[in-house]
């Protein structure tokens, strides 16, 4: 009953999306199925849905200083049967700010969702995570980041300092 309810919840709000790529603004109802039903799982229905296959689902960002921003990619790839849909990505903080693909990603494209973490007010050690709803199989997938903040001195005139991962 639940897997009935989440997808319908995200056939609801994905039709919402303007931007996926069809000229009218809606998804195909091809790409919204459940296998559920009250005589089970139809492990057919199963096979042909999307995966959200990660290279790594944790990221440690290491020593930062209070007040920096630090991104990182999560590259990912959807090995499915059919388009993957992503309909949210949360933060559990307002200092984790999820960015993701809006638009279907097909059977064999990859796809990123950056995560940037902001340190400003968040000395010491750090673990927070990003909740990642989609029309998989598994539904709900979860990436993680980790940073030990140094306590900084409080300037009121520096706002924050950006920290570009990729070149770390």
């Amino acid at each position: 009953m639940k897997k009935l309810l989440f997808i319908a919840a995200i056939a609801t709000m994905s039709a919402c999306k303007e931007n996926t790529g069809n000229t009218d603004g809606k998804l195909s109802a091809d790409l919204v199925n459940n296998p559920a039903s009250a005589e089970g799982v139809d492990a057919k229905t199963l096979s042909e849905l999307p995966t959200m296959d990660f290279s790594d689902t944790l990221h440690n960002f290491g020593n930062m200083k209070e007040g920096e921003v630090a991104t990182h990619d999560f590259e990912f790839k959807n090995n499915g049967k059919s388009p993957l849909i992503i309909s949210s990505a949360n933060g559990s903080c307002g200092c984790t700010a999820p960015d993701y693909p809006h638009d279907p990603i097909k059977p064999g494209q990859t796809g990123v969702i950056t995560v940037k973490f902001n340190s400003a007010g968040k000395p010491n050690h750090q673990e927070k995570s990003v909740t990642i709803t989609t029309n998989s199989a598994r539904g709900t997938h979860m990436l993680y980041i980790k940073a030990d903040v140094a306590p900084g001195e409080k300037d009121p005139n520096v706002i924050s300092t950006t920290i570009d991962t990729k070149n770390r």
